[in-house]
């Protein structure tokens, strides 16, 4: 690990801030349709000048709060293979997390997850929640692995896709 400021870390993975050094990483990962499938984000991450923004507009802004969006890197490695966090969302914080296609179905999206539900539950954060696209069955999956009990089905109005809320319960 280089000198990185870790906000968490696991057995196989740590978490940090991201900066706008990390521009190009976020860009490059929000290429693969694969991984933008089912996020529901507005208009596609498609230039260095807007990932910049988002960062300064919407994940570095929610560091502040004590929460985000994090950086997660293999520990044995320092390999960058995607992202995990929380985020306000009006009253609610939403559990989150995206992962570069070829880190996909090792367990780290899950060993992630708990961790960043144990770190917003230590932290005594109020209605957290995490939403997926129904269609995103390992994603489902997952906020029920972790803990997260279902509270209903909507469709998200970015993507018009039939979509489930799980919240967390105490």
């Amino acid at each position: 690990m280089k000198n990185r400021q870790i906000k968490l870390s696991t057995e196989r993975l740590y978490m940090r801030e991201f900066t706008n050094h990390d521009a190009q990483m976020l860009l490059d990962m929000h290429q693969d349709p694969a991984i933008t499938k089912y996020t529901g984000d507005p208009i596609p991450w498609d230039n260095l000048d807007m990932v910049i923004k988002i960062l300064n507009e919407t994940i570095i802004p929610q560091y502040k709060k004590g929460i985000g969006r994090w950086a997660v890197h293999l520990k044995s490695t320092d390999e960058f293979i995607g992202w995990c966090g929380l985020k306000n969302i009006e009253e609610e914080t939403d559990l989150g997390y995206r992962y570069l296609q070829k880190y996909w179905g090792n367990g780290y999206a899950l060993e992630a997850a708990k961790a960043v539900l144990a770190f917003g539950v230590q932290q005594q954060i109020p209605h957290i929640i995490g939403r997926a696209a129904i269609e995103n069955k390992a994603s489902v999956k997952i906020l029920a692995q972790i803990g997260l009990v279902f509270d209903t089905y909507y469709t998200d109005e970015e993507s018009l896709q039939e979509s489930v809320k799980y919240i967390y319960k105490a």
